[in-house]
């Protein structure tokens, strides 16, 4: 019996990993400049500073890698106050888990501001309870500390508590914790399907396909 849920948000619950993907170009482009072809994927695997430094380099821009580091976050924050979507199935699936009295949490990667504005804007904040942070908790996903955490506050132990997760090393991670899982796809993840299908307990395309969860929670 399922007492208790915990959602990732970018790719489980939001249509949001593009914006990783695309800041770079997003950020060229907002200062009138016109991107290479392939930059993206280039940039995808850097961190922020990292990707700072090769724009200034090879665009020959005159703001400083700080600058440019604070123009990058910008845009990703500006990404979820105005265009986030939600995935598909996603309002109607937390309708239910809340008509069924099933208490909700966040654990995200994100920063909690800007999940919060992305939240309030779609109309679905209202379903969780709270929301806990890889960065508040001092760990990422490679760990299961912010899953643990979420558990506590809810008051499920973890086999009483689904984990719902789209990334194959966060499903690794809360299944090692003994989570029952939950995946749902996101094309930024394609490379890892097979395994995610065979490592979680419950796999989805979306929520819209969640309809044996409920006859068997």
């Amino acid at each position: 019996m399922i007492k208790g849920a915990v959602f990732d948000v970018d790719g489980t619950l939001l249509d949001s990993m593009e914006i990783w993907e695309e800041v770079g170009v997003r950020y060229l482009k907002n200062q009138g400049i016109e991107p290479e072809p392939g930059l993206s994927k280039l940039l995808f695997p850097m961190t922020v500073e990292e990707a700072a430094c090769y724009m200034k380099e090879n665009y020959h821009l005159s703001q400083s890698v700080d600058q440019i580091i604070e123009g990058v976050l910008n845009t990703v924050r500006d990404f979820y106050y105005y265009e986030a979507p939600l995935k598909h199935g996603v309002e109607e699936f937390l309708e239910e888990m809340r008509q069924r009295k099933i208490p909700m949490v966040i654990a995200t990667s994100s920063e909690r501001d800007h999940i919060d504005a992305a939240f309030q804007r779609l109309g679905i904040a209202h379903y969780f309870e709270r929301i806990f942070t890889c960065s508040e908790v001092g760990v990422g996903k490679s760990q299961p500390l912010v899953y643990q955490k979420a558990a506590e506050y809810l008051g499920t132990k973890p086999g009483d508590t689904c984990v719902f997760e789209d990334v194959l090393h966060a499903i690794q991670t809360a299944k090692r914790a003994g989570f029952h899982t939950v995946a749902v796809y996101d094309r930024f993840s394609d490379d890892d399907q097979e395994e995610i299908k065979k490592t979680a307990d419950r796999y989805y395309a979306d929520l819209r396909m969640a309809e044996d969860f409920w006859k068997e929670i």
